[in-house]
């Protein structure tokens, strides 16, 4: 009896500690902050993964068993995710997770959103009622995330409430010294005229001061055709772009077609964490992004 008693007590001693905090991000560069705020007092699931395109997802039972589980969801917002994230919450019967409820966050709630339509007309694409929702590719949006994403960790579990919060301004305090460093080698990049597959990277390009002068995608959501890419290619006579860029989801034929005709390089950024192996977390994300664009300007 004895002996069944201690093996017993081991088995329990090698089972890994519950997380106080099961966190259901919808994108990576969300679940990376949620991991930086939470550290081990979190578990953190990702629903998608850099090579997936974040606007068109399944709403598989495997998602649904995790956002039962969730106490909070963490989503990027401004409708990327409105054809499969509804779904899930309705189908997961997980009150908690619902909007309106404190289990649930968007990003993009506290950040200035770019590229707010005034008019909304499905003639003209895909587009975002609530603005451009890749917010995470200026990184001081990511502090303002951060920042929001603490409050509300820190109202759910509140026993946590002070690791959560020494987590965050360890991390903001690197991060705005990275902003900083990251500025300073970006600096040739300024003004520089590129090419985009999809929309994805306002927000990088306004931080940096990249001119964005065309998109691949004659509207967007619609994949690139060989018309739009021919009157790209015309355009280049008065509107030369140095650069075209696409994410690491995007198929890279349309832009290497480009490339292929005017020479400049067609460059394919991580996008979000897990995008390259560079990207292995936020910080190498930024820097993988800015070394690449560099390297193309060269």
């Amino acid at each position: 009896m004895r002996t069944l008693l201690s093996s017993l007590l081991l088995m329990l001693a090698a089972l890994p500690a519950w997380a106080n905090l099961n966190i259901f991000a919808t994108v990576p560069e969300w679940g990376a902050l949620a991991r930086e705020i939470g550290g081990d007092k979190v578990r953190v699931y990702t629903a998608t993964t850099a090579f997936q395109d974040p606007h068109r997802i399944e709403a598989k039972p495997s998602l649904l068993a995790q956002a039962r589980q969730a106490q909070l969801v963490v989503a990027a917002g401004a409708d990327l995710e409105i054809g499969w994230l509804p779904l899930v919450q309705r189908d997961a019967g997980n009150p908690m997770i619902q909007s309106g409820r404190p289990g649930y966050f968007e990003a993009a709630a506290y950040v200035n959103r770019l590229e707010v339509p005034t008019v909304l007309d499905r003639a003209h694409g895909d587009v975002h009622a609530a603005g451009n929702p890749h917010t995470h590719l200026d990184p001081r949006n990511v502090l303002k995330v951060g920042e929001a994403l603490t409050a509300r960790m820190s109202e759910l579990e509140a026993a946590n409430a002070a690791v959560y919060q020494a987590n965050f301004k360890t991390f903001s305090g690197k991060w705005q010294a990275a902003i900083k460093r990251w500025e300073q080698e970006a600096a040739p990049l300024r003004g520089v005229a590129v090419l985009v597959h999809h929309a994805s990277f306002v927000y990088l390009a306004n931080w940096l001061g990249l001119k964005e002068v065309g998109t691949l995608e004659p509207k967007p959501g619609i994949e690139p055709t060989s018309g739009h890419l021919s009157e790209l290619l015309a355009r280049q006579q008065t509107m030369p772009a140095k650069m075209v860029l696409r994410a690491a989801y995007q198929q890279d034929g349309p832009s290497q077609w480009i490339a292929g005709k005017t020479g400049m390089p067609a460059i394919m950024l991580p996008y979000t964490v897990g995008g390259s192996a560079e990207a292995k977390d936020l910080t190498g994300l930024f820097d993988d992004t800015v070394q690449r664009l560099l390297k193309g300007l060269r």
